[in-house]
């Protein structure tokens, strides 16, 4: 592997490998394509970006679209890459993505290929981990089909498909998932909801589940739902929102033969650790291999200097970052965490169940084999940085009086802080709610004042917390928003038309007030942590 000199050449490395990946495609590349559009919206669901309007969690219809011409656009003008790769060349011939043995030539459901799962399709279905449990419900028009579902030794995907009356697809089940339950034969959970973070990673009718470490030979899946939110139901004259329900009869339960998954698998427990300067400890615990992805399992605590300084939802809120290097040919993986624009792993887990007891938080990354190969040799874990939200206390003075009528590039407060810049410019006030306070009977006529201009961080952008007051001491909730560009080569992110809202602050108050930014969501990159991952030449799939 090519050696990273310096600091520069790492970042500008960094900014290559995230510019210029995009999935490769296959034989099903325009349907790919098209889904990518379809979905290129939505947000990771555990992580809120305080500079964009906070979507409403409530069930909705979602409908398929596609346009054709960016499609072609797309295809045109993209940049397909399968692995980053230094100017040296490789000592022997590569094991890679590139050179891995094609998948087989078998026609995939649409459904999983709409989904992004064609290529685990394609790795699952000759083994036999692809099974139809046969669910076909019908009540009252709305109908609810299960009839793919995807089986490994780390992960369960279910397929499913939703209709209403007039045959229009729902999306719905998607904000229920807890309902769905994989249990043992003595009814003990044996697997936890994941998420697929892939950009454009397709249709809300996929529901990933991660597999516990000790799989039985046999699972059941249940379902329980008496009724689906189709909707909304606003009444103008109380300005409040109801969920417009249907009662429906949904309930499922099949089981599934685990001992071809557990065979098809390989698992290698691991006992490496490290602490940051910081005092962030990390260490792995378990390497698990299947046909269709790497994870890695990670534990993640804090000591006592470092947890008196997290924020109370650190846990929800950080991220690691790391990349993954092929030892013998030179390549690597940069893998960004929660980060815009940045590779994500195929599936995460997060399991923040004893976090508040004092315990660790679990991490898993799962890696595609096109991305991460499954039986190269000399695979390393580098670990690059880490996030975290932390209590830190930075003001900024703001005299509202000192705004410029004339020029709206006069710069009239500004704030300074942990490499983070932000230039107020210009001022207004407006009435309404914020993106996070349509609360049921909530009022619309509260004035705020908008503090409006731009920023430069070097931070995260979420897990960030705010707060004004005025010279009497009277406290007033700030929301931060903006549009974000992506990352320079120095990793820092601009927001142009930033907009910091203090709710509640009117005319009335005066023209002085202090902002104070109360958590910051930490970027650290002082870090030293290498470790060789298991590897192995014959997988138990290829024997």
């Amino acid at each position: 592997m090519k050696p990273i000199s310096n600091e520069q050449e790492k970042k500008q490395d960094r900014k290559w490998e995230e510019e210029l990946f995009r999935e490769g495609p296959d034989a099903d590349f325009t349907l790919q394509v098209m889904q990518k559009l379809d979905h290129i919206s939505m947000e990771d669901p555990h992580v809120q970006v305080p500079w964009e309007a906070k979507k409403s969690h409530k069930s909705k219809w979602v409908y398929r679209t596609g346009i054709a011409a960016a499609a072609a656009i797309l295809i045109a003008g993209g940049t397909w890459a399968a692995w980053d790769r230094t100017t040296e060349k490789p000592v022997q011939t590569p094991v890679n993505a590139v050179n891995i043995p094609p998948l087989p030539n078998i026609p995939v459901p649409e459904v999983l290929r709409y989904a992004n799962l064609a290529d685990d399709y394609k790795r699952l279905q000759p083994l036999g981990l692809v099974v139809n449990p046969n669910i076909n419900i019908d009540d009252q028009g709305y109908r609810l089909k299960i009839e793919d579902v995807l089986v490994d030794g780390s992960q369960l995907i279910l397929m499913l498909q939703q209709t209403a009356p007039d045959g229009t697809e729902m999306y719905l089940l998607d904000s229920k998932a807890e309902d769905i339950h994989i249990t043992d034969t003595n009814g003990k959970d044996v697997a936890e909801l994941a998420r697929d973070t892939r950009q454009g990673s397709g249709s809300l009718n996929k529901l990933v589940f991660q597999l516990h470490r000790d799989i039985p030979d046999e699972v059941a899946v249940r379902g329980e739902f008496g009724h689906l939110n189709i909707g909304d139901d606003s009444d103008v004259n109380t300005k409040t929102d109801t969920d417009k329900k249907v009662t429906v009869d949904w309930n499922f339960q099949f089981k599934l033969d685990m001992t071809q998954a557990k065979a098809m698998s390989k698992e290698t427990l691991m006992n490496a650790s490290y602490t940051t300067p910081e005092g962030l400890e990390l260490a792995m615990t378990e390497l698990v291999q299947t046909p269709n992805g790497t994870r890695l399992d990670l534990e993640v605590n804090l000591n006592e200097g470092l947890r008196a300084r997290a924020a109370e939802d650190w846990a929800k809120d950080m991220d690691i970052l790391y990349h993954i290097s092929m030892m013998d040919t030179g390549e690597y993986r940069i893998f960004n965490g929660g980060r815009p624009n940045a590779r994500q792993a195929k599936f995460r887990y997060r399991d923040l169940s004893q976090v508040s007891a004092g315990g660790s938080l679990k991490l898993s990354e799962t890696w595609d084999p096109s991305l991460v190969t499954l039986n190269a040799d000399n695979i390393r874990f580098v670990l690059d940085g880490y996030t975290i939200p932390v209590k830190e206390e930075q003001t900024m003075e703001v005299d509202l009086d000192k705004a410029s009528k004339e020029s709206k590039f006069y710069t009239f407060a500004s704030f300074n802080s942990l490499g983070d810049q932000m230039d107020i410019r210009s001022f207004n006030y407006q009435h309404g709610q914020s993106s996070n306070d349509k609360t049921k009977g909530g009022s619309g006529d509260k004035v705020s004042l908008v503090l409006e201009g731009s920023a430069l961080f070097r931070n995260e952008f979420y897990g960030d917390q705010w707060i004004a007051t005025d010279p009497t001491g009277k406290e007033y909730p700030v929301e931060v928003m903006g549009i974000r560009e992506p990352a320079n080569l120095n990793e820092e992110y601009v927001v142009n038309d930033m907009k910091l809202i203090v709710h509640g602050f009117s005319t009335d108050q005066g023209t002085k007030l202090t902002l104070k930014r109360t958590v910051v969501h930490r970027d650290f990159r002082d870090v030293d942590w290498k470790v060789n991952l298991a590897s192995d030449p014959s997988m138990p799939w290829d024997r």
